[in-house]
């Protein structure tokens, strides 16, 4: 099974496996941009450290190091120490513009599999999934769309080239794509399966990620609203 892949180039293999036994057809194509990102973004107080990212693009080539550490997230904020009077952060459901933060994956086409393992730190738990993006979504990506954007005021021509995902307690996780300027569009929701080893593959001897002092004490007054996303 996948979670108990120790390297790299055994994620590879099987993303390769995969792509080669039930990919597209459709034909590749260049790029219309530089190069497309991949962003991460966890609910409000639902602290999430990222192990590994990879992903396999439409020319079978795969890229081992496509994300890690800690995705977007509302609250707390950066730099926040302490416990607030009030916390002001909603982790129920997911934002109507979901944000993330990451990088961009330089010399990929675009994506045909990603691969994420992570700790969600907030229960605590480690998981993994792989997700298989659609050729719809890739054309999304390709097309180019007239908008008004408020930055600009005036209507400019952009693209779908960034990549969210949305990393949930209980495993949850959720695509969206969207752009500078451009509503998001949600791709797919996935349930992931949970890392039997633990944090790191076994190698962190079951300790996670640092919890953050305000996201602590937020989930020990008010728990962890599952089923909300």
């Amino acid at each position: 099974m996948l979670e108990r892949s120790s390297s790299p180039l055994k994620i590879c293999v099987l993303l390769l496996s995969i792509l080669l036994t039930g990919c597209s057809s459709v034909k590749a194509r260049k790029l219309p941009y530089d190069a497309w990102s991949l962003n991460f973004y966890s609910p409000d107080y639902m602290d999430v450290w990222i192990e590994t990212a990879a992903v396999l693009d439409i020319d079978g080539k795969v890229f081992g190091n496509a994300g890690s550490g800690i995705p977007a997230q509302g609250y707390p904020r950066p730099l926040s120490k302490g416990v607030p009077a009030e916390f002001r952060g909603k982790p129920a459901g997911w934002p109507e513009i979901p944000g993330g933060k990451g990088r961009r994956v330089v010399g990929a086409n675009l994506p045909e599999l990603l691969y994420v393992r992570w700790q969600s730190i907030a229960e605590p738990q480690t998981y993994n999934a792989l997700i298989r993006i659609p050729e719809s979504t890739r054309e999304l990506m390709r097309n180019s769309e007239d908008v008004f954007c408020r930055a600009y005021q005036k209507v400019v021509t952009r693209h779908r080239k960034w990549l969210v995902v949305g990393l949930a307690p209980g495993g949850i996780v959720k695509v969206w794509i969207t752009g500078p300027c451009l509503q998001a569009i949600e791709v797919t929701r996935e349930q992931a399966s949970v890392v039997p080893l633990g944090p790191h593959l076994g190698k962190a001897l079951g300790e996670y990620y640092f919890f953050q002092e305000e996201s602590k004490a937020y989930v020990e007054k008010f728990g962890i609203p599952y089923g909300s996303w």
